[in-house]
């Protein structure tokens, strides 16, 4: 275990809205990059079978599958004849339910799926419903992996609820618009360095009904520098290395005697109850 470095990628895609079909083949033919073929998991964007930017939830319906369905089955095959593990946002059928999802894949099979929990006003998150189940950690033998998508990522609770529950790696499919550059820039950082654990954000560019997605993916450290880093307007992957030795030692030793730092056994949860009560702000719904 001391030793283990299990190589990720995260590809930064543009997506066609609507082309279910072709963006699972785009998706597989990015496996056969060269900055892609040695990662071991390889992540790519919020809704990126699909596309994101949907006026209504009928319009979404269309393109929502079942999982497992054709698009989750095309990529298990890839996965087998790659080995490698996948994390794919897309929409997601349940019954009446319309879900935005990312489905974690391997050589053997669906893995795990995650509905996203936090909806913001916009795009097909206007119109789906919010995932019923929390946070959870997979464990895929030589590393432990936690989803959540964009604006999950907002709120620190999601990524340190994986923590505690032993994420090695945290990831985060995204569909960034412009009006998030601060938070692609810096949160994806915080997010690791306060859980120490790697984190990776993966975002799409490109132009879809009007919003221009802002790219600047990253793969982060537990000491909160990212190594790697997408551009804001074009396709490329991010990469780097999980040693989960390193991220599974929450006592970080500093100076001897003097300065040691442990981000999970220094918690004190008795304090954080008022984060579990309904708050007294006033949502202004006039402006939707």
């Amino acid at each position: 275990m001391t030793d283990l470095q299990i190589p990720v990628a995260g590809v930064q895609m543009d997506v066609k809205i609507g082309d279910n079909r072709g963006n699972v083949e785009r998706m597989i033919a990015w496996l056969d990059d060269p900055r892609v073929t040695s990662a071991r998991l390889v992540v790519f964007p919020e809704c990126a079978v699909s596309g994101y930017c949907f006026d209504s939830k009928q319009e979404g319906w269309e393109f929502a599958e079942s999982i497992p369905g054709p698009s989750t089955t095309q990529l298990v095959q890839a996965a087998k004849s790659t080995g490698k593990f996948l994390v794919v946002g897309m929409l997601e059928r349940s019954g009446e339910d319309l879900f935005n999802s990312c489905v974690l894949l391997g050589p053997s099979g669906v893995i795990g799926v995650y509905r996203k929990v936090h909806l913001p006003f916009l795009g097909i998150d206007r119109f789906t419903t919010r995932g019923p189940d929390p946070w959870k950690v997979y464990d895929l033998g030589m590393m432990r992996i936690g989803m959540h998508i964009c604006y999950d990522g907002s709120f620190p609770e999601a990524p340190r609820i994986m923590a505690v529950q032993g994420a090695d790696l945290i990831v985060l499919p995204t569909n960034w618009p412009p009006g998030a550059e601060t938070f692609a820039e810096y949160v994806p950082n915080a997010r690791a360095l306060e859980n120490h654990v790697y984190f990776m954000s993966v975002n799409r560019v490109g132009t879809e009904r009007g919003f221009t997605f802002i790219g600047t993916s990253k793969f982060c450290l537990p000491t909160g520098r990212a190594p790697s880093a997408g551009t804001p307007d074009s396709e490329c992957v991010v990469q780097g290395s999980v040693m989960p030795h390193i991220v599974r030692n929450k006592r970080l030793v500093r100076v001897p005697g003097k300065h040691i730092i442990d981000r999970m056994a220094d918690r004190c949860p008795d304090y954080y109850g008022e984060l579990c009560k309904p708050h007294n702000l006033v949502r202004d719904e006039s402006s939707n």
